[in-house]
């Protein structure tokens, strides 16, 4: 069943108008008819609308609630990934992959061994882009908000950012052993917040690692094997998803 996601004051008692580039999906695309069936979320919390079709006009169409539930898609977690901005297309797979497991948020950054340099014209481009990749993949996955993808900041903007949340951890080769990083997971309990931070290729200057470290984040190993920016992250997602969700 497809699934849309709309803005809250879209959602009235008995209806739901879909508006934007959905419209066109839905009619052209699609070619969906009155009486079909779709899902819908306000992207708000973690409600799901079923609906059936009523109307499709040229820049609108009007979907009937037929039921509402309480949609079990989204972890009992805010996860926020750090990401070191990779060469490339990379990070459009980072975030389809990394909304697919169920982060909350995903925050692009600059660090000092980062390649990619972007500048306000080019970031504005690429976030609409990675945006609308995570749009796209929460349909696909039935999740019930669209994560969003934020603005590159500076590695120290990153960690100051990142101040609040309960449990932040940076994966890095020269961290101790696989007994700590199973201490810390096996630790992690539904409603904590978590910050992960992954570098780029080339990983995190020893500097930054200092920098985390004395704001509260806990370096930790993913293996005696080094793995690629693009893997990392997936494997500590997985490895969270997983943890949390059997609680």
């Amino acid at each position: 069943m497809y699934h849309f996601f709309v803005k809250p004051e879209q959602v009235g008692q008995k209806e739901i108008r879909i508006e934007g580039s959905d419209v066109n999906h839905i009619r052209n695309v699609l070619r969906m008819n009155p009486g079909e069936q779709i899902t819908v979320s306000s992207g708000e919390d973690v409600r799901e609308y079923r609906c059936e079709i009523a109307q499709l006009e040229e820049d609108c169409v009007t979907a009937r609630i037929m039921w509402v539930e309480e949609s079990g898609a989204e972890l009992p977690s805010r996860i926020c990934l750090f990401q070191g901005l990779p060469k490339g297309d990379k990070m459009e797979l980072i975030i389809q992959k990394a909304v697919e497991l169920g982060v909350s948020e995903i925050v692009p950054m600059a660090t000092k061994r980062t390649i990619v340099k972007l500048d306000q014209k080019k970031e504005e481009a690429k976030r609409k882009r990675w945006n609308a990749i995570s749009e796209s993949a929460a349909k696909q996955s039935k999740r019930q908000i669209v994560p969003e993808v934020g603005p590159v900041m500076t590695f120290s903007e990153a960690v100051k950012y990142a101040g609040t949340y309960d449990v932040k951890m940076i994966p890095y080769e020269l961290a101790e052993g696989m007994e700590k990083t199973r201490s810390i997971i096996s630790s992690l309990t539904p409603g904590q917040s978590i910050a992960v931070f992954i570098g780029p290729e080339g990983g995190f200057d020893e500097q930054e690692v200092e920098l985390a470290r004395a704001a509260g984040t806990v370096p930790v190993t993913l293996g005696r094997r080094i793995l690629r920016t693009e893997t990392a992250g997936m494997t500590v997602l997985s490895i969270l998803m997983y943890q949390l969700e059997g609680r």
